[in-house]
């Protein structure tokens, strides 16, 4: 049935005093209610995408709720005709997005919440004062991003922090930053803050917020997302597609990985592009003896590292200490 499905996108930053019984109760309810998805757990919060039918998903959301810890949770709701996941991951980790920033709070320190419609107005009037800031990895930005925004070069979120010098120049500006959801920018607003930057926003809910509540104008290409999807569409005013295909140079927004493990690299690639190396990035990837066999997506399962997914890891050594 078409749209049987939600998508939930979300996070909360919120004190979670026992990470460990937290993520063993949470992993056990998604599996009786046939959630799958990605769920991260740490003593700052929560950061997820989950994935089910209707019912359950709403039941997901209810279960949320009934915490008063994740009362302001707000979820970005999507509708699919199937799962967009193979399977559940309830994971700890010391954040709940890789940043490396461990010193800002996002709940006493963050740039101001812009809402969807107030950006779409500054995006239609191009304000010279304003600076829209993606703060998002190059393969995200490569793909999709908003029209004139600043970009860092950056593969990972870790290395936002050592990439700021590029913003000294825009210290006197307003900043809006922007990600896919809002997580990543609750700490990188505070970052620039912290660091001297006085009129410093973030949009509220991300990308994806956005393009629900205003159409995604302005957004060219599509969004770059943690799921199976790999990229949605996100403007439904004046779409266009911005990236190219990586050996033909066809546009193409079809994100794949090398079929080579060893390069693995994560770029757009045509299905004309993808045929002409077997799903490889080149013809020596081809040829190298441990590549895999193109599976027509180019998305290859990762390596669990010990991860069981109905009991968490096998070595109890990976589990955060309250």
């Amino acid at each position: 049935m078409k749209d049987a499905y939600f998508v939930l996108l979300y996070y909360c930053y919120t004190n979670i005093s026992d990470p460990n019984k937290f993520r063993e109760n949470h992993h056990l309810f998604c599996i009786n209610n046939n959630l799958k998805g990605r769920v991260i757990v740490s003593k700052e919060g929560i950061n997820g995408t989950i994935s089910g039918k209707k019912n359950d998903c709403e039941n997901y959301m209810k279960k949320i709720y009934s915490d008063k810890r994740f009362e302001n949770v707000e979820f970005k709701i999507a509708k699919h005709s199937k799962n967009v996941f193979n399977k559940l991951n309830v994971r700890l980790k010391n954040e709940i997005v890789n940043s490396g920033i461990n010193n800002i709070d996002p709940n006493k320190l963050s740039g101001k919440y812009m809402e969807p419609r107030e950006f779409k107005t500054i995006l239609k009037n191009k304000p010279k004062d304003v600076v829209i800031l993606d703060i998002r990895s190059n393969y995200e930005y490569n793909v999709g991003k908003f029209k004139n925004a600043v970009t860092l070069d950056i593969e990972n979120f870790r290395e936002f922090q050592i990439k700021t010098d590029k913003l000294k120049k825009y210290k006197n500006k307003k900043i809006i930053t922007y990600c896919t959801g809002g997580v990543k920018c609750e700490k990188a607003s505070g970052f620039l803050l912290k660091n001297g930057f006085k009129n410093v926003y973030q949009l509220h809910g991300g990308i994806i917020k956005y393009g629900i509540e205003e159409d995604g104008y302005d957004f060219a290409g599509k969004c770059y997302v943690f799921d199976n999807r790999l990229t949605v569409d996100i403007n439904k005013s004046n779409p266009s597609i911005i990236s190219k295909c990586y050996i033909t140079g066809e546009p193409s927004d079809r994100m794949v990985n090398c079929a080579n493990p060893e390069c693995n690299i994560h770029v757009s690639m045509s299905e004309n592009g993808a045929r002409l190396f077997k799903g490889c990035c080149s013809k020596s990837c081809m040829k190298n003896k441990k590549t895999r066999v193109y599976n027509g997506s180019g998305n290859y399962q990762k390596s669990l590292n010990g991860y069981n997914p109905y009991i968490g890891y096998k070595n109890k050594s990976r589990k955060i200490k309250s």
